[in-house]
């Protein structure tokens, strides 16, 4: 064993418990580019907890950033629709682990995550019950873009819900504080290499560096379409398709519809599609019955990130104080009593292009599309 194996052996960290110790894993509920994540039982207690493995494979330097980053902003994030971290706790250094620490963020444990519920045909969501859920994801998000968070990953496995029906803003993983000015005093530059490309607003695609909030308005926006649609709405395969999906919904990118995008780093390097008109509502009428949620959603797509409706205003939305009223999802839920995870379902299969003209399936059976 090198010295440094057995120094890591013998660390001790009194203030951080042993994680086989205090829980016990009862099942696996996730898996990413994170690491993987476990529905455990605190053996004292019995209260079931979600256990959350930081990958340290590839660290030279000791614990990874990006972990402390995250750990950081969910102690500073202290609401109802934000996922509460509880405590962190470790493995202790052995021939199992190559003799580094295992590290585990401990988080209170939600039943679903919206995307295993959107790929169970059995669930059915009605409109006070899309409310709901859009109520509280944008509620999460007005809190987290007040506290100057960014979430930079929205997409349906990221939000979760538990059996009484509170949605929950989950992985925090790249997630980042911003301000509107550098410490020189000129605009902040971040990494564009954020957000799952199914849900990556086109600023981003196009290279900007300095983003705001209205990223995470986007994101919001392709899952709220994705309540009715059940299969996330633009599936592309490169940034180059994306961009070709997001022409054909939200029309041409361009300077008269945003200025200056011409003058993104990548406007030149991709081809944006010239000459294509706006059809958000035209493609979503299908499915969306109701205007005020059409109308939203025209406000959530604008490809111009400057005229995205912010979370606030979309918050005072008629789609939220028109009839029906946002209903209590645990109602809902409460005919479910098998949890429903991305993880667990089955692969979310890309459908086929729906045309405009064509009625929506009849709403007994699933039905995926996919713009």
């Amino acid at each position: 064993m090198s010295s440094h194996a057995k120094l890591m052996e013998e660390l001790e960290f009194p203030y951080c418990e042993n994680a086989s110790e205090k829980y016990e894993k009862l099942t696996k509920i996730g898996q990413g580019t994170f690491g993987e994540v476990f529905k455990a039982r605190d053996r004292k207690t019995k209260r079931i907890v979600a256990m959350k493995k930081v990958l340290m494979e590839n660290e030279k330097e000791g614990f990874p950033i990006t972990a402390l980053r995250e750990i950081r902003i969910l102690q500073l994030l202290n609401h109802e629709n934000v996922v509460k971290l509880i405590e962190i706790c470790r493995s202790r250094a052995g021939p199992y682990n190559r003799f580094k620490s295992t590290f585990y963020l401990i988080f209170e444990f939600c039943e679903h995550d919206l995307a295993g519920l959107l790929s169970n045909a059995n669930v059915k969501f009605t409109l006070g019950d899309i409310k709901r859920v859009m109520q509280q994801l944008l509620n999460g998000l007005y809190f987290i873009h007040t506290n100057k968070i960014l979430h930079r990953d929205m997409k349906a496995a990221n939000v979760l819900i538990t059996k009484n029906g509170v949605l929950k803003l989950a992985d925090f993983g790249l997630a980042r504080a911003y301000s509107s000015l550098n410490q020189k005093g000129g605009p902040p530059r971040y990494t564009n290499r954020v957000v799952t490309l199914w849900y990556r607003p086109p600023e981003l695609l196009l290279g900007e560096r300095s983003y705001g909030p209205s990223i995470d308005v986007w994101g919001a926006g392709c899952i709220m379409a994705e309540m009715w649609t059940r299969s996330p709405i633009m599936q592309g395969n490169t940034e180059q398709h994306q961009i070709t999906l997001i022409s054909q919904l939200c029309g041409s990118i361009c300077p008269e519809v945003w200025p200056d995008c011409d003058k993104l780093d990548l406007y030149d390097k991709l081809e944006v599609p010239k000459g294509m008109k706006r059809k958000v509502k035209e493609r979503l009428k299908p499915y969306v019955k109701d205007q005020f949620a059409l109308d939203l959603l025209d406000k959530m797509l604008q490809i111009d990130p400057s005229k995205r409706v912010d979370c606030d205003t979309a918050l005072n939305h008629d789609f939220f104080w028109e009839d029906p009223s946002p209903s209590d999802l645990s109602i809902m839920l409460s005919r479910h009593n098998q949890s429903m995870f991305e993880y667990l379902a089955p692969p979310r299969r890309r459908g086929h292009v729906p045309q405009p003209q064509q009625a929506r399936p009849p709403t007994d059976q699933h039905f995926e599309r996919v713009f």
